[in-house]
C-alpha cells in the first residue's frame, strides 16, 4: 500500500488508528487491504495537502467506502469543504490583520527616518539658482539618441491603471496639452532599492522629482499644462503609497507590461530581474507628442526645466 499511493508505512498506521482506512488481518497477522483503499488513501493525501487535517477527510474516506465514484459525491463531503473554507478564512482575516499591524508599525518606524514631504527638494531656490540636489555627485545619463524618434508620434491607444483608481487612455488624454513624466521606480518606508541603486547613471531621484511636480503643480497648469502624469512600471499599490505620502495632486500611471514602451520604443534598463524606465519627459498635445525631455540630468530640478519650456512655447498651448 504505501508503495501504491507514495504514504509512509507510519501513516498508514495512523490512518488505521483513526479508524479511516482499516485492513482485515490475514490468519498469519498481515493486514489485507480492499482495493477501495488506494483511492481512499490518496484522497487523505490530496486533502491533507490543501490544508485539511487527517479527521477533516473523514466524510470523503467514507463516501468513497459507500459505493460513490467521487469522494465529495456525499453531502457529508460539502459540509466538510464549507467548514475547511470557513475555517481558513478566519485565518486568513486573523493573519491579515497581523500583517496589517505589523506594516503599520514598520511604516510609522520608517518614517521618522524619512524626509516629511515638505522637505522634499523643489528644483530651483525662488529663480534660476539651482538648489544642491541629490544627483549632484552621482553619474549622469547620456543623452544616447533613443528617444529621437518621439516627436510627432501618436500616443498608443494603452489604457493605464491610474493611482486614484481610475484608468487612462493615452490617445485620449483631452484638450490641451499633458506633461508625462516617466521615472524608473519611487523608494517605499520599509522596503530597500535595489542593490547598488545609487550608482546607476539617471536611477536616483523619483521621490525628489516627483516632489517638484506637486510643488509646481499650479504653475504648470497656469502655463498650459492641462494635466500632469507620473508614469513607471511600478504597481499601483506602490504609486498609491508614494502619492498619499507625498501628497501629490497629480495621478501615477502605472504600466507594469511595459506596454508603452513596446509601443513607443521607449529607452528602459536592467536592474536584476526588474525591466525599468528610463527617466524622460513628454508633453503631449493633440493626441502626439509634441516635446521630449531626455536626458534628464537632475530630477529635483525638471518641473522647472518643463515649466519654463511651457512659459517659452504658449503658442502651441492654444
Amino acid at each position: 500500500m504505501a508503495s501504491q499511493t507514495g504514504a509512509t508505512v507510519r501513516a498508514l498506521r495512523y490512518y488505521e488508528a483513526m479508524g479511516l482506512v482499516v485492513p482485515s488481518r490475514l490468519p498469519n497477522g498481515y493486514r489485507d487491504y480492499a482495493l477501495i483503499a488506494v483511492r481512499q488513501v490518496e484522497e487523505i493525501r490530496a486533502l491533507t495537502g490543501l490544508g485539511l487535517s487527517v479527521e477533516e477527510t473523514r466524510p470523503f474516506v467514507e463516501c468513497l467506502a459507500s459505493g460513490h465514484v467521487a469522494s465529495d459525491d456525499c453531502p457529508a463531503s460539502l459540509a466538510a469543504y464549507r467548514h475547511a473554507i470557513d475555517r481558513l478564512s478566519a485565518r486568513i482575516t486573523a493573519l491579515a490583520q497581523r500583517r496589517d499591524a505589523l506594516a503599520t508599525y514598520l511604516e510609522a518606524a520608517a518614517a521618522r527616518l524619512m524626509p516629511a514631504p515638505a522637505s522634499c527638494p523643489t528644483g530651483l531656490d525662488g529663480g534660476d539658482h539651482p538648489v544642491s540636489g541629490a544627483n549632484r555627485d552621482l553619474p549622469l545619463p547620456d543623452g544616447d539618441g533613443s528617444v529621437a524618434h518621439l516627436a510627432g508620434m501618436l500616443m498608443p491607444g494603452v489604457r493605464l491603471e491610474a493611482s486614484d483608481g481610475w484608468a487612462v487612455r493615452l490617445d485620449a488624454l483631452g484638450t490641451g496639452r499633458t506633461v508625462l513624466y516617466l521615472y524608473p521606480l519611487t523608494g517605499r518606508p520599509g522596503v530597500d532599492l535595489p542593490e547598488g541603486w545609487d550608482t546607476i547613471p539617471g536611477a536616483r531621484g523619483c521621490t525628489a522629482q516627483a516632489c517638484g511636480f506637486r510643488d509646481h503643480h499650479a504653475e504648470l497648469r497656469d502655463a498650459g499644462a492641462a494635466r500632469v502624469y507620473g508614469l513607471s512600471s511600478q504597481a499601483s499599490d506602490y504609486q498609491r503609497e508614494l502619492g498619499e505620502r507625498l501628497r501629490l495632486p497629480f495621478a501615477m500611471l502605472s504600466d507594469q507590461r511595459l506596454a508603452v514602451r513596446g509601443l513607443l520604443g521607449l529607452p528602459v534598463f536592467l536592474v536584476g530581474t526588474m525591466i525599468l524606465y528610463r527617466r524622460l519627459t513628454m508633453i503631449v498635445a493633440r493626441g502626439a507628442v509634441e516635446k521630449v525631455f531626455y536626458p534628464v540630468p537632475v530630477p529635483e530640478q525638471h518641473a522647472v526645466e518643463v515649466l519654463q519650456w511651457l512659459r517659452a512655447h504658449p503658442r502651441a498651448a492654444r
